[in-house]
Parts: structure tokens; C-alpha cells; sequence
């Protein structure tokens, strides 16, 4: 009994380290031939270890290779690499540069991402008008962290008028999409006052 199921366990191990193991290959070589979607995908894959050892020096080289083709997800998660200084060096111009491109072509997280660089100067100019239309983008598509900060830009009058009722809209947006700080904050600056439900 013990025999038969050692023997059923390694054909399941066989068969699924084989098929895994196709599937990376194939990404590999869809990656070679130039795919940008399989040089993304790939890259992830070094970054987060799965399917191939963890390696941020190829998840860096993959993604780099599909930005330069023109993926705004890899702009994007290479942008994040620079920032970081994971797989290459720290480069705060490069990492600007990068989620600009991404930004430009509609990824909401580059768009929050180059909102921030933009409000605190990182890699370029200091420009808070900028940082508030950047982040205004990436909340219009829904994106959760950029409209929580988006509702304090338009409290406190960061790179555009102050708006309590645009705050109170952009707070509850927030809230409603699942960010747990928005109702402590909501609580805390008073938005109910000034929300046009109530």
C-alpha cells in the first residue's frame, strides 16, 4: 500500500514539474522572440520567485526590455525598481522618467506613483500642480489610495483650490472602494458636513 501510493505521488510531482516547467519555457521563449507581454509576465515571475528562483537582477533585465517596447505595466514596475534600487542601481531621474511613460498611457498605479514623486520633488522639480492632476487621473479610474490622498489635496488646497465638498466626495469614494483609514479620516476632518447625501 505504502508502495503504490509513494509511486502514485511521484507520477502527480512528475507530471505537474512537467507541465510547469513547459509553461516557463514557453514564457521564455515567447520572451526571446520579443513578446512584451511575455517578458512582463516573466519578469514577474523573477520577482516574486514562482516558477523560477527569485532574482531581481533578471526581473529588472525582463522588465526593462518590455518598457523600452512601450508596456505600461513593465514602465510601471520598472519605475518601481528604480525607486527602490532592487535588481540595479537606485536612479530616483530614472524611476520618474519611467512611471511618466507608464502614467502617459493610462496605468492608474504609475499615475498615483509619479503624483507623489511630482508633490515631493523625487527624481524632478517639486511641483504640487502637477502631483494633483496626476493623482486626479489615477483616481478617475478608480484607483483607492489615489483617491483618499486626491480628498486631502482638495481639503487643504494641494496643487488646486480647496474643495471640502470635492474632498468629502473623494473621501467617500475612498471609503466605499474599501480603504480603511477613510472613515477615521472622514470622522476626523468632519467631511460629513460638507457630503451632499446628507
Amino acid at each position: 500500500m505504502k508502495k503504490s501510493m509513494l509511486l502514485i505521488i511521484s507520477y502527480f510531482l512528475f507530471i505537474s514539474s512537467t507541465i510547469y516547467g513547459q509553461g516557463i519555457d514557453s514564457l521564455i521563449k515567447k520572451a526571446e522572440s520579443g513578446d512584451t507581454a511575455a517578458q512582463c509576465n516573466l519578469a514577474k515571475k523573477y520577482l516574486q520567485g514562482q516558477g523560477v528562483p527569485s532574482d531581481t537582477v533578471k526581473a529588472f533585465y525582463w522588465y526593462k526590455k518590455s518598457a523600452e517596447q512601450g508596456n505600461a505595466n513593465a514602465q510601471d514596475s520598472l519605475a518601481g525598481l528604480y525607486l527602490g534600487g532592487k535588481g540595479t542601481l537606485k536612479d530616483l531621474k530614472k524611476a520618474f522618467y519611467w512611471y511618466k511613460k507608464s502614467a502617459e498611457q493610462g496605468n492608474a498605479h504609475a499615475q498615483v506613483s509619479l503624483a507623489i514623486l511630482y508633490s515631493s520633488g523625487t527624481g524632478t522639480l517639486k511641483d504640487q500642480i502637477q502631483g494633483f492632476y496626476w493623482l486626479k487621473k489615477s483616481a478617475e479610474q478608480g484607483n483607492v489610495n489615489a483617491q483618499f490622498l486626491l480628498a486631502f489635496g482638495y481639503y487643504y488646497g494641494i496643487g488646486t483650490s480647496v474643495d471640502k465638498k470635492q474632498a468629502a466626495y473623494w473621501m467617500r469614494k475612498a471609503y466605499d472602494n474599501g480603504d480603511k483609514d477613510a472613515k477615521e479620516t472622514w470622522d476626523r476632518l468632519e467631511l460629513w458636513k460638507y457630503d451632499g447625501k446628507n
